[in-house]
């Protein structure tokens, strides 16, 4: 019985396109923090001078402690996106499909 919901599942057209939806998403997103994070270490290592640069004159704080803040802040800013997603869109699917299986 078990193997046979799991099949029914996995066959049902609202299971595909949740996954479909979510996976696109996470990817997408994935991707947008990889660029964001790698662009920052990449800066760091070719013009380390940018970020070195005080923020105001005989400031001992440098340009790049506000961006790599700016660059962890962006990651929770991410995740609120994700888990907004996550508890609309992607939770009414989901609840879309256990109606289905309790139907059966």
């Amino acid at each position: 019985m078990q193997k046979n919901l799991v099949e029914l599942i996995k066959n049902d057209p609202d299971y595909k396109e949740l996954v479909a939806k979510r996976s696109s998403f996470a990817i997408k997103l994935s991707i947008i923090m990889l660029i964001v994070y790698f662009g920052f270490i990449l800066l760091i290592a070719y013009f380390p001078e940018v970020l070195g640069a005080p923020l105001s004159e005989g400031s001992v704080t440098t340009v790049g402690i506000p961006v790599g803040m700016g660059i962890i802040f962006f990651a929770f800013i991410i995740t609120g996106i994700y888990t907004k997603r996550a508890n609309g869109e992607f939770d009414d699917l989901n609840n879309k499909i256990k109606e289905k299986v309790k139907g059966m």
